[in-house]
């Protein structure tokens, strides 16, 4: 594993030895990305194009932000700002790294909530728009830009979170992968159906059972907070 970490460290060199210019560009997609936007800017906006769509990213994104923090529970994953330091490896070898505001993350690292949950919530709204472009357009590269540029928008993202020493490569792409497939699966079952009690029951559940895994790692002997 350290083999893996060593390697994400020496890719985040590569990135951050960029031109000036790539700095403010990775800090703005990165706070763009945070999942938090997905609640309070990509939901309304989905909601008002079309009500099924919004509804469908307002789910994925509620399971996903879920999931993630159950598995981070569970997976742990080391973030490269600390581990540089705790692993002993800046002081056996020169390391070119720069400390950023958002560098300074607590919490498990695996895998990645923007990539996992972003992945995940945008996903009806790409294949909404996939679909629209479809209708209108018969080129084939024409209706692979929505697809495109999520796809883009994703590696772009994962970027971002190496170069601000948030996550190793590969909670990235773990988090990308788990964000795709959750959003893939979760718009088949999306309750566009259902009242705003069952929203409101489900968040209390998630929650509830939230604390409940909390209190059994724990009790287990496991120091999620380490």
């Amino acid at each position: 594993m350290d083999a893996l970490h060593i390697t994400g460290i020496h890719f985040a060199e590569v990135l951050q030895s960029g031109p000036p210019w790539l700095e403010k560009f990775w800090i703005s997609v990165t706070t763009l990305a945070d999942p938090k936007c997905i609640f309070t800017v990509c939901f309304p906006l989905a909601y008002f194009l079309d009500r099924k769509v919004g509804v469908s990213v307002l789910w994925t994104g509620l399971v996903s932000e879920w999931l993630n923090v159950v598995l981070k529970w569970f997976l742990f994953g080391e973030r490269p700002f600390w581990w540089v330091h705790e692993s002993g490896l800046a002081s056996k070898e020169l390391v070119s790294l720069r400390q950023f505001p958002v560098s300074c993350e607590t919490g498990p690292g695996s895998p990645s909530g923007h990539c996992m949950i972003t992945g995940a919530a945008l996903w009806p709204l790409v294949t909404a728009l996939t679909a629209l472009v479809s209708r209108r357009f018969r080129s084939p590269m024409v209706k692979l830009i929505p697809f495109g540029a999520y796809v883009m928008l994703l590696l772009a993202v994962g970027l971002s979170r190496v170069f601000l020493l948030a996550h190793f490569p590969h909670q990235v792409v773990g988090g990308i992968l788990a964000g795709v497939a959750l959003g893939w699966r979760l718009q088949a079952y999306t309750p566009a159906a259902h009242a705003p009690g069952f929203f409101i029951t489900t968040t209390l559940a998630l929650l509830l059972s939230c604390f409940a895994l909390h209190s059994l790692v724990i009790a287990a002997g496991i120091d999620i907070d380490w």
